[in-house]
């Protein structure tokens, strides 16, 4: 299950919030080379390794030849152990794993917000952008303030892709962009933790102070081929958990131009999957006015298989593209950028901008 190996840092490449990426060596095993490759330490779970530090690594990622996790994970620094932290926090996440992490959540009895987010009723109709990829979350924040620029905007990161919230560098790029990041379940690392998403939804609202929301896993999205096995049902449930709790659900659509797997050209079965069967509360599907004239028919067909309790709205997309570009990250879906599959990016700004016409009117 574990490609244990261990290792020795021969240089500290950089890094970024909560992350140190390094060069290491790692040692030969019986039937293997050495080799060396790039490594990664969480820096509040390991310690920050040096160079000469010998490390435990975790290789499964090389041997598989993982894309968005393609490092050995550094699982301790044997020699130089971090200092216990003390302090308030009990609740457990990435639980009953060898790294499972104490953390301090918003909804526990410690925590200075635990009365705002228990005396919280209701999101009172804020705006909840759901998308089902950790890429969408910079052309949603694009969207949103190329409409609304002082629209305060959270970020609420749910654990179907990468449970430190540290692994995301555009979390780090996009950090004044984002009032809060809220790590909800099993994921860790974000200004505020909580339990489910319900709570992180309250907490973005009356800890975080925003306007809108937006939620998405983080990076490494699992998916199999098949009809269920995808870690984006989740936008579904998230759906179904803006809802309920009075916020204004914003279902973004996940559509490809530049997809090669037919399953994912035009609307993703991800997206048709996670509104049409998991999301059984009423969104607003927002629905760009530029779509590929090849794809446009088979956009339009698979619009209309959607339930009819979704509110599907046309969006002006005029100015989004110009946003995307100015944004401080490269933006990217699975290796497309812009220029590959612009219908992907310009679909997830209009549901940013969409939100932000809401929340203005809110105003």
């Amino acid at each position: 299950m574990i490609r244990w190996r261990y290792g020795t840092v021969t240089g500290v490449r950089g890094g970024w919030r909560g992350c140190t990426e390094l060069e290491v060596d790692v040692e030969a095993r019986e039937g293997e080379d050495a080799f060396s490759c790039r490594g990664l330490a969480y820096d509040e779970l390991v310690g920050t390794p040096e160079a000469g530090d010998r490390v435990l690594l975790n290789c499964n990622a090389i041997a598989k030849g993982l894309g968005t996790g393609g490092y050995a994970l550094v699982i301790a620094v044997p020699d130089r152990l971090p200092a216990d932290v003390e302090g308030p926090g009990h609740i457990v996440k990435a639980r009953y794993t060898p790294m499972q992490a104490m953390r301090l959540a918003v909804d526990e009895d410690d925590s200075p917000h635990r009365a705002a987010v228990e005396a919280c009723e209701d999101l009172g109709g804020m705006p909840v952008v759901v998308a089902d990829l950790h890429s969408a979350l910079a052309p949603v924040l694009a969207g949103v303030h190329a409409t609304a620029p002082d629209a305060k905007v959270a970020y609420v990161m749910t654990d179907g892709g990468a449970l430190p919230a540290w692994f995301s560098r555009q979390l780090d790029q996009l950090s004044d962009r984002i009032c809060t990041v809220v790590t909800a379940g099993q994921c860790f690392g974000g200004d505020l933790e909580a339990t489910n998403i319900h709570n992180a939804l309250i907490a973005a609202r009356v800890v975080g102070g925003a306007d809108i929301a937006i939620v998405a896993q983080g990076p490494g999205n699992l998916g199999t081929g098949t009809v269920w096995g995808f870690s984006g049902t989740a936008a579904g449930e998230a759906v179904n958990a803006a809802a309920v709790l009075g916020g204004r659900p914003v279902a973004s659509l996940r559509i490809s131009e530049g997809d090669a797997r037919e399953r994912h050209r035009g609307i993703s079965h991800h997206s048709m999957t996670a509104y049409g069967k998991v999301a059984l509360a009423a969104a607003d599907i927002p629905v760009p006015d530029e779509l590929p004239a090849d794809l446009e028919a088979k956009i339009r067909a698979q619009l209309a298989e959607l339930p009819e309790r979704h509110r599907q709205i046309e969006i002006d997309c005029s100015g989004l593209a110009e946003a995307m570009e100015a944004l401080p990250v490269k933006l990217s879906t699975m290796g497309r950028g812009l220029d590959r599959d612009r219908v992907y990016f310009i679909a997830e700004a209009a549901a940013g901008r969409h939100a932000a016409q809401i929340a203005k009117r809110r105003d």
